[in-house]
């Protein structure tokens, strides 16, 4: 009976120490976003309306 015991405890030793791999680990590189909006993307939309505004305004 000790024999079994120690055996089973030398087959999960063995097991445990040999778990991992040895490759390299893989690394990613990280994600950058450039947020490219000009400097009059925001203003064309409410100068549009205003122009029509002026148009409707002038009839």
């Amino acid at each position: 009976m000790k024999k079994l015991v120690l055996a089973t405890a030398f087959v999960a030793a063995a097991s445990a120490a040999s778990a991992g791999n040895m490759s390299d680990p893989i690394i990613e590189a990280p994600v950058i976003v450039d947020q490219t909006a000009g400097s009059s993307g925001g203003m064309a939309i409410p100068l549009l309306l205003l122009i029509a505004v002026a148009a409707a305004v002038a009839n």
